[in-house]
């Protein structure tokens, strides 16, 4: 069998970052390169396999077991997040890691220390799969990935190795928040479903934000500064004003377990115009509502006070919280329960302060509660994983396997 680490680095070395400003799907062009990378690979494993024009590769491994049993599907995405660049990663391996900080040799003076980042003296003896701090790693979701298709192979290579109907499936897009707009669920076949792209190990989430995008326009007016006294409109101050509304205890910073916020995460402007963007996120439904109200209503206060049409405010609804629908089969989180146990890991069963593709496929009727990757620090340079979490993973995606088997 190819390692897991091996196989790891294979995947990471492609570049997949999403577009969000593009409305095609996949969203990037490059993101085809290890879908179809995929494809060939589960193909050459004897695996039935599809890649549709959507992007979604597709892959089912039949029961070898008599009696009935649900088809269990296991997801992980392909593609990597906007937030930092996913070209040329250049990994750095560092085994037996010993508690000190590790030095990001692709930037001069940056490390990754513990000191800012505890969780990695959880890890200490063994090995961590860095960045060089250059670009993000990767980990998300491409660990999940590596760990899917390990347990494929495995299962493929293992026909004694008991099983009823598996169903395997890669995304792109997940990152920008259209990972399975257009998922066959029917197709896919599961009755089913985890997705493999949580954080930490142990980590297991049925619970996770409602999430809606918001877009702020600023039409400002602007006239030469020596004679704009009552004239100009500065889009960027007025823009700066509307998110000094907004309530500062709400920010990402501020918050931690079911605390919702609202989240500036881009701006570009000038005097005449500015473009402001937001996301909203809130694991109540109900105070999803207000938040979204609340932003409306800041949008009219400040074209009340510099005239209609000075401020533009377009909000989505992106997902919701998935407890609702995977609660009523919550056998399947028993199950996940009961699969680390097996590989040694204890659960940690906690919200999800994001979102993944099992929320939107949830309410598409695929009860899909999410499972560890392994990955710590996503989105950045900071990234790192460590090899025995994605081993663990794997063991634990072929103990869900036995269980439903069972």
């Amino acid at each position: 069998m190819e390692k897991i680490l091996d196989r790891f680095l294979r995947y990471v070395s492609v570049d997949t970052q999403s577009n969000e400003e593009s409305d095609s799907q996949p969203s990037a062009d490059k993101e085809w390169n290890l879908l179809r990378m995929l494809e060939a690979e589960l193909k050459a494993l004897g695996v039935e396999t599809t890649l549709d024009q959507y992007g979604y590769v597709m892959a089912r491994i039949p029961s070898n077991i008599d009696k009935k049993v649900p088809a269990v599907g296991f997801i992980a995405h392909v593609d990597t997040a906007p937030d930092a660049s996913g070209a040329d990663v250049k990994p750095q391996i560092v085994p037996n890691y010993d508690g000190t900080p590790i030095p990001l040799k692709g930037v001069p003076g940056l490390q990754l220390d513990p000191a800012d980042f505890p969780e990695m003296l959880h890890y200490i003896g063994q090995t961590l799969i860095t960045t060089d701090g250059t670009t993000l790693l990767g980990a998300d979701d491409k660990a999940g990935v590596a760990e899917i298709m390990t347990a494929v192979q495995y299962i493929v290579e293992h026909p004694e190795f008991p099983h009823g109907p598996i169903c395997i499936g890669f995304t792109p897009d997940e990152e920008i928040g259209r990972g399975v707009v257009k998922f066959d669920v029917k197709r896919f076949g599961a009755q089913y479903a985890y997705t493999m792209d949580g954080g930490e190990i142990g980590e297991l989430e049925f619970e996770n934000f409602n999430a809606a995008s918001a877009k702020l326009h600023v039409q400002g007016r602007n006239v030469h500064p020596g004679s704009a006294k009552g004239k100009m409109k500065n889009a960027i101050l007025i823009g700066q004003e509307f998110n000094s509304l907004l309530p500062v205890d709400q920010r990402p910073e501020y918050t931690e377990g079911y605390e919702g916020f609202f989240h500036l995460i881009s701006f570009k402007g000038s005097v005449e115009e500015a473009d402001f963007a937001y996301i909203i996120r809130d694991h109540d439904h109900a105070r999803f509502q207000q938040k979204k109200e609340l932003i409306r209503k800041v949008a009219d206060f400040v074209n009340a006070k510099y005239g209609e049409g000075t401020v533009t405010l377009e909000v989505k609804d992106q997902y919701y919280n998935m407890r609702e629908q995977v609660e009523p089969h919550y056998h399947i989180i028993d199950k996940a329960v009961k699969a680390m146990e097996m590989a040694g890991v204890k659960a940690k069963i906690q919200p999800i302060r994001g979102g993944t593709d099992g929320a939107n496929l949830s309410f598409k009727g695929l009860p899909c509660p999410n499972i560890f990757a392994g990955g710590l620090n996503f989105h950045g340079k900071m990234e790192f994983v460590p090899l025995e979490s994605m081993e663990k993973a794997s063991d634990v995606i072929l103990n869900i396997i036995k269980l439903f088997a069972e």
